[in-house]
């Protein structure tokens, strides 16, 4: 239930601190006195999207406050906790929403900071609008299943069908992820074992690699190190080289040492270094006769640093990176027996979910058809009230293309206002009074399980009047008792029945039109004005006499 709610600086109005009681409230006013105005702060608070235009003239800032109390708070609590706002401290829930000429709008549930999501969210909790445009979402055949749904006490049994359609929608979601992301074509497969067979070649290691780029060196340039390295080896040892030259001064050095012996020393210092380039000389002459320079190795040893060359350019320069490219190839493609496995079980899955919703969807069609006939049934009876004595109602099921989240088939209601005139899908039957005549009914009807708090008819009773706005009054007012009611009107015959009477002046004798909101005393003489003003004339006496009598019925 609505408790306070506080304005400031909304259009025209600039401040106002209301305190609301339950039961069928009515809001009058001179048209164009501003009455919008109090629906205004409603919808803002309830998410509605808005712009800068409706702060006030010459203020900075606009300010709508409320506090409502539920009964039971569990359902909204949940809801605020999935947000991640606080829970109603014993059943009150307060919101506040400002917005600033220059600054961005803040919004705060329960003292906690929002977002106009939030607000969005949570409106359908507490707060329910029927105006000039709210009925027609009643043509909408998602909003007659929400009411059959309601009506017949199905909300369980759809609650879990659509979890079963949220759990199917996911393993389709899991087979196409499978399919298009991570099973591999045959020729995926092709590649990867190629690229497993190039890296196996080569028997990857740190030595092995080091010992094919020694190999690949001394190929590359074999002729060339082969003749230098002869060439070192015969200027050693060869024909006139430095040891037969080196040979004659041995010679000589032999002599002078047996001339003097102390350069005997000497003479065997020389004959090491000749006998140190004799095995020098002889290791450069095997290591050139060693040299392999058959085509055969040479070409493999260049194909293989080629393979190893363009590995590196595809995954990583060292040894290590090659090889995690490798397991993870070869995991790749072992991973495909499980996937082809996994989708086997996914499909499956699908199937046995598909079968088991189509049959729930069809259980749900033909009950919401038995109850969308009752329920429509129940309505012309309502709709006798409402003026139309011969109006019909009834419900036909639509089906969908395939199953959707809300089953097979959607309920549409048919309505014949006119005696005579077939039944036909409301949207081509009913004027905008008429819709309106046809929800109050509907309201009226589901009044005892529609649990939210607060519904708010906007001139619902338009292009009605005498005997008729006074059922509308009451069918509101019976609604009433077990909610809280607001309604806008301008007929006498309703305003009467409000349990609370609320009066909306636009004040215009100053310099800038003020607006007031303010509450009429059931036992005082300015509702009593008010209902004859609505009448006709507030000082004619027999305008206030028809008020006398309007209250006293009420």
């Amino acid at each position: 239930m609505l408790q306070f709610l506080k304005i400031s600086n909304l259009a025209l109005l600039e401040s106002a601190s209301i305190e609301f009681e339950g039961g069928f409230t009515v809001v009058t006013g001179e048209t164009g006195a501003g009455k919008s105005i109090f629906l205004g702060a409603l919808s803002l608070l309830s998410g509605a999207r808005t712009d800068k235009a409706v702060i006030r003239a010459g203020a900075d800032e606009c300010v709508v406050e409320a506090s409502l109390r539920f009964e039971v708070s569990s359902a909204i609590d949940v809801a605020l906790e999935e947000m991640g706002l606080p829970r109603c401290e014993e059943g009150e829930l307060l919101l506040k929403r400002s917005l600033h000429m220059s600054k961005s709008s803040r919004i705060s549930v329960n003292g906690s900071l929002a977002t106009l999501a939030n607000l969005q969210q949570l409106g359908p909790y507490w707060i329910d609008f029927h105006g000039p445009g709210e009925p027609q979402r009643l043509l909408k055949n998602e909003c007659q299943m929400e009411m059959i749904d309601l009506y017949s006490g199905l909300e369980e049994e759809v609650s879990v069908y659509r979890e079963q359609y949220r759990e199917w929608r996911e393993t389709l979601a899991e087979i196409d992820r499978l399919r298009n992301e991570t099973q591999l074509s045959p020729e995926q497969i092709e590649f990867l074992k190629e690229q497993i067979a190039s890296i196996d070649a080569l028997e990857l290691s740190k030595e092995r690699i080091a010992e094919l780029e020694a190999d690949f060196n001394r190929v590359s340039s074999g002729q060339e190190l082969h003749g230098l390295t002869n060439e070192v080896g015969n200027g050693l040892t060869g024909d006139g080289g430095l040891v037969e030259q080196l040979g004659v001064f041995n010679r000589t050095a032999s002599e002078a040492a047996e001339l003097d012996p102390n350069l005997a020393e000497f003479e065997q210092r020389l004959g090491s270094l000749i006998l140190e380039l004799q095995e020098l000389g002889s290791e450069y002459e095997g290591y050139a006769a060693g040299l392999n320079l058959d085509p055969d190795f040479a070409e493999t040893v260049q194909a293989h640093m080629s393979d190893w060359q363009n590995l590196r350019r595809k995954y990583g320069r060292e040894v290590a990176d090659v090889l995690a490219a490798r397991d993870e190839m070869s995991r790749k493609i072992e991973s495909q027996g499980d996937i082809e496995g996994t989708l086997r079980s996914l499909n499956e899955r699908a199937d046995e979910q598909e079968q088991s919703l189509k049959r729930r969807a069809k259980e749900l069609s033909a009950k919401r058809l038995t109850a969308g006939r009752k329920l429509a049934k129940q309505a012309e009876k309502e709709l006798l009230d409402l003026g139309f004595k011969k109006g019909r109602c009834s419900v036909e099921m639509v089906s969908g293309s395939g199953l959707r989240s809300y089953g097979d088939a959607l309920p549409q209601l048919l309505f014949s206002p006119n005696v005579g005139e077939p039944l036909k899908p409301l949207a081509k039957v009913a004027s905008s009074g008429e819709l309106a005549r046809v929800m109050l009914a509907l309201k009226t009807i589901l009044a005892d399980v529609d649990a939210t708090p607060v519904l708010v008819f906007d001139e619902v009773d338009a292009n009605v009047g005498g005997e008729i706005g006074k059922f509308v009054g009451e069918k509101m007012r019976a609604i009433g008792k077990g909610h809280q009611v607001f309604c806008i009107t301008h007929l006498p015959q309703v305003a009467a029945l409000g349990r609370n009477h609320f009066f909306v002046e636009k004040d215009q004798s100053g310099k800038r039109a003020q607006v007031s909101i303010d509450k009429l005393r059931n036992d005082g003489e300015d509702r009593l004005s008010e209902l004859a003003r609505m009448l006709g004339d507030r000082k004619a006496q027999t305008a206030l006499t028809h008020a006398k009598e309007l209250l006293a019925e009420a």
